[in-house]
Order: C-alpha cells, then sequence, then structure tokens
C-alpha cells in the first residue's frame, strides 16, 4: 500500500490530508467489521502521490468491480474519440446514423442529447426484466429502444437515461462497424494502460472478478430475488453482455487513470479542446449539471469538491470523481449497491477526501 502524502506528513501543514486518509479507511472497515460491506478498493491521488487499499474479500488494491454507470463516461468517450476525427457531431440528429430513429420527434434528437440525459427516452425499457429474463442480446435492446415511446420533447427536460447511452454506443458500431468492447479497448483503455478494465468480462473469468451483493440492488437488476439469479449482476448474462450504459468491468486504479487523462488532459485519447466541452455543463437550468457523459458541478461528490469537479456514480456500489482545483482523484469501489453504501460509505468517504486540502 502506497501512502498519501507520506513524504510529507512530517509538516504540520500536512499532516492533516493523511488523518483523513485514516478517517476515510475507518468508514470503509467500519462497514466490513459490521458484516454490511464484503468487498471495496479505495483510491486516492493528490498531486504526485496516491493511497490505495482494498478491504474485505477484495483481496488486493487491483481487484476487479462491476463499475455500472461509470461505464456511461467511457462509453461517451468512445463517441467523442470519432468526434475528434471529424466522423460525427455532437449536433448531428441519430437519425442521421440510425435511418429508422424517424418516428415523430425522435429525429430532433441529437447525439448530444442521448449523452446529456435530455433525449426524452427513458432510463430503461418497460419490458427491461423480460429482455434480461430471457437473455436477450444488446440488439433487442437497441430495438425495443428504437420504438419506446419519448417521456417528452427532446431537450426540453433531464431524465436520467440509460437507454439513451446505449443508442450513443450503436452509433459508435454502425459507423466504426466495431464492436464498443474492442473499440474501447483500442482507443482507450490501452493508451492510458488500463490492463485491468474491460467492457464486458472480456478476456477476464467471472471469478476473477468482484461478486455484487445483489441483494441490496435496486428492482431493475432483480433487487436479490432469487429468480432473477440467472441475469443479475453477477450472472455470466450480464457479465458478458458488455452494456454500454453499466457493464464495464474495472480496477480502482484503472478508473484513476482513466479520470487523469481528463485533469489536465494527457491527449492520449481525445483533444484538449474536446476534454473542456465534455466537462462543461450542458444542461444549465436543467435539475443536473451534465457534462458529455459526465457528472459535472460539485453536487454528487464531496462537500468540499470545487466546482470543476466531474466524474460519475454507479449503481452496484461505485463513486469516482476528480477535482482539478485541489488536484485530487478519488475512486470507491465496492460490492455493496448504492441504494445502501450511497449514504454509508461513498458520500461519506468522499467528504472526507475532498476536505483533505
Amino acid at each position: 500500500m502506497m501512502t498519501l502524502l507520506a513524504s510529507l506528513a512530517a509538516t504540520k501543514s500536512h499532516s492533516a490530508p493523511s488523518d483523513r486518509m485514516q478517517t476515510a479507511t475507518h468508514i470503509l472497515q467500519q462497514q466490513v467489521d459490521a458484516g454490511m460491506l464484503e468487498s471495496a478498493v479505495l483510491h486516492v491521488r493528490k498531486g504526485k502521490d496516491t493511497f490505495q487499499q482494498a478491504f474485505g474479500k477484495a483481496g488486493n488494491a487491483d481487484a476487479i468491480f462491476l463499475l455500472a454507470s461509470i461505464t456511461k463516461t467511457m462509453t461517451a468517450t468512445g463517441v467523442m474519440v470519432l468526434a475528434d476525427r471529424g466522423e460525427l457531431r455532437l449536433s448531428d440528429p441519430v437519425v442521421k446514423y440510425i435511418p429508422e430513429f424517424s418516428e415523430g420527434a425522435r429525429k430532433q434528437i441529437t447525439l448530444e442529447q442521448l449523452l446529456t440525459h435530455t433525449s426524452g427516452l427513458p432510463d430503461q425499457l418497460e419490458n427491461n426484466a423480460a429482455l434480461r429474463s430471457k437473455h436477450a442480446p444488446l440488439t433487442d435492446f437497441v430495438q425495443g429502444t428504437i420504438r419506446t415511446p419519448l417521456l417528452f420533447a427532446p431537450g426540453t427536460k433531464y431524465h436520467y437515461q440509460s437507454m439513451g447511452i446505449l443508442l450513443a454506443a450503436e452509433v459508435v458500431e454502425r459507423i466504426t462497424k466495431t464492436p464498443l468492447p474492442d473499440f474501447l479497448a483500442k482507443e482507450a483503455f490501452t493508451p492510458l494502460g488500463m490492463t485491468r478494465s474491460a467492457l464486458g468480462l472480456g478476456h477476464f473469468k467471472l471469478e476473477e472478478t468482484v461478486r455484487c451483493q445483489t441483494e441490496h440492488a435496486a428492482p431493475e437488476s432483480g433487487a436479490g430475488d432469487p429468480k432473477a439469479a440467472t441475469w443479475d449482476w453477477n450472472s455470466p448474462y450480464w457479465r458478458n453482455l458488455a452494456a454500454p450504459w453499466g457493464g464495464a468491468h474495472g480496477s480502482a486504479g484503472d478508473v484513476a487513470r482513466f479520470l487523469d487523462s481528463f485533469m489536465p488532459p494527457t491527449g492520449k485519447i481525445l483533444r484538449a479542446e474536446t476534454v473542456r466541452l465534455m466537462l462543461r455543463n450542458h444542461t444549465p437550468g436543467l435539475e443536473a449539471s451534465r457534462g458529455i457523459g459526465f457528472m459535472v458541478g460539485s453536487a454528487g461528490f464531496g462537500q468540499g469538491c470545487s466546482e470543476q469537479s466531474f466524474g460519475h456514480s454507479g449503481s452496484t456500489g461505485t463513486l469516482a470523481w476528480a477535482d482539478p482545483a485541489t488536484d485530487t482523484t478519488c475512486v470507491i469501489l465496492t460490492s455493496l449497491p448504492s441504494r445502501v453504501s450511497a449514504q454509508t460509505i461513498l458520500h461519506p468517504v468522499s467528504d472526507v477526501v475532498s476536505a483533505a486540502v
């Protein structure tokens, strides 16, 4: 385990952050000791110093977790790789790439609206559970999304929508004629040295990944119902599906590498101006601040985070954010679904870490 600010801990002005890390780890260990949390990894980078610690059954800091909706930031990055190449524009209507997505107001929906949750599409399809229970391929979800009724006129509201991210992924695949898992591996994961990451399981085996505590899962993910065991978060079906809205796997260190490539932009996968575009608030006046694929602003992260912060959370019990103002990256990966861990672990730990300035 590397120690945060170990070289500076001798001076009083830098001793507080080290104390903060002890407080953060105490929050996680307390939940493990109470029998509530099975597995977790905390990864914090501040400046040139990094802290990593594994908890419970995670074994080590390289443990691979199901990242859930942190995946959306990676899918959005795939879209922006094509934008950098001039193969698409955010202002393009989706129908340009998916011609059958043309009924009614659908023809007005832009790629930007898919990536900022303002398209009017639902989060999940009405027959989501039925599709998963019969182990439907992603193509069935795509066809269902193309036909599903819109909830509101495009661009008029914010409504979190995984199915919009699915269509954005479909656009990437139609343009590149390459499966998204392969495209992201080549264009993002490999350039950034993310050797412990994949959309879907990739070359990893299910037993090499951390088990989700599905008994606390959301209804759309089975809610721990034994009847959902063949399609819930721990099932071979779901882990291999490579859902572009929530099916990526990765280690905490890899997620940190991904976030760090945005602050300041490394140029390894995206141009600096593209990164700035992604991290800008594209939904002013609406109920949430969204960049392209990212949550932006201080809300949803730590209390000490600045408005420059960006990142994402995941329903499997994950939260990752970066704050350029303090040069801090924080990744918390747990096995405890966010319905429980958000208030008991993810936000309390983030509050402590974000205060460590």
